[in-house]
């Protein structure tokens, strides 16, 4: 499962939870913008805009799990198990395959408002990259500077939520998890207010009580309301250091630790987990992708503009994932 977010603080920044039980080959990954994009049903695009972003490289095609373009526009794909719905290729449609979304909308859309008209007329097929990587449930978080949605194609057909908390996780459907937020609507950053016996004097025992409530489980739901509240409680960091910090410390809040999400046993008798293999940090206006992984808390970052992006071919970055130490005395 996973968490996406969006923050402000000295600029704009966009990134995600990567929580799985498997690695693949991952790495930072430039896609510059003479380097055509192919789909498997539309025509190619040989100049777009160009993106970074996290993705398995397969064959020289970048597989992105999420990205921004050099406009600023980011987007992730989330586990949808169960509610993603891809279906055979529609006439009067522009058929993408799930895994070309994230480079067919990236590549030539430069807001959310160009993205929505994009959207409004798009079919996701059922196609498998190649036998051995078939297509993964996925729901899709988009957004610019100024705003956000979500896309999810269900079995009730293709659904554009916008997402006035700029944040995402898995199932259920987006719809759902923002009903669900208001079952949290007493919760507060500030202390609680006695409104449960009037006339009694009842005091705060500790800091932090008005958030009671709030859950602190790895499911998805509670992981959404978990970062909504983080996210739109957290204060607005004034330099970059501050404000990249800020939003490791958001995805923080949900992260996944070895051993606390248990889904089967290897045939060792080992336990299989799910925990947070990376978690990303975009500046959306400079085109800078910062990450962690979970082996290596240091923040590591990579600046789309110190490759040629004017280029024909894709520049990748190894994920640096030694725990990195700095030695004080």
């Amino acid at each position: 499962m996973c968490t996406a977010a969006t923050y402000t603080g000295k600029d704009h920044y966009f990134g995600r939870n990567l929580d799985l039980e498997y690695s693949y080959h991952e790495s930072v990954t430039v896609t510059p913008r003479n380097k055509e994009l192919v789909f498997r049903h539309l025509a190619p695009i040989p100049n777009h805009l160009a993106m970074i972003g996290m993705a398995y490289v397969v064959g020289d095609y970048p597989l992105y799990y999420d990205a921004m373009n050099e406009k600023g526009l980011s987007m992730a794909g989330l586990n949808f198990p169960g509610n993603a719905d891809y279906r055979k290729p529609e006439e009067g449609k522009d058929n993408v395959a799930s895994f070309e979304f994230i480079s067919w909308i990236l590549g030539q859309c430069g807001s959310v408002e160009e993205a929505r008209k994009c959207l409004s007329r798009i079919n996701l097929t059922d196609d498998a990259f190649a036998a051995e990587l078939p297509p993964s449930p996925l729901h899709w978080i988009v957004a610019d500077q100024k705003e956000c949605v979500v896309f999810e194609q269900t079995a009730r057909g293709a659904q554009i939520y916008d997402n006035p908390v700029g944040v995402m996780t898995n199932n259920p459907t987006f719809d759902y998890q923002m009903t669900h937020l208001a079952d949290y609507m007493n919760a507060s950053a500030g202390l609680p207010e006695q409104k449960l016996i009037p006339g009694v004097e009842l005091n705060a025992y500790s800091r932090g009580m008005g958030g009671m409530g709030i859950p602190g489980d790895l499911s998805s739901a509670s992981r959404f309301v978990k970062v909504a509240f983080t996210k739109m409680n957290s204060l607005k960091a004034e330099d970059e250091s501050a404000s990249i910090s800020q939003f490791f410390k958001i995805l923080g809040s949900v992260e996944q630790q070895k051993g606390c999400c248990r889904l089967a046993t290897d045939k060792d008798g080992n336990p299989v987990c799910e925990y947070t293999i990376y978690s990303s940090c975009c500046n959306m206006d400079k085109g800078i992708y910062y990450y962690t992984t979970y082996e290596n808390s240091q923040i590591t970052a990579v600046d789309m503009h110190h490759t040629d992006l004017d280029g024909s071919s894709l520049t990748s970055y190894e994920l640096i994932k030694g725990q990195q130490i700095r030695m004080q005395n």
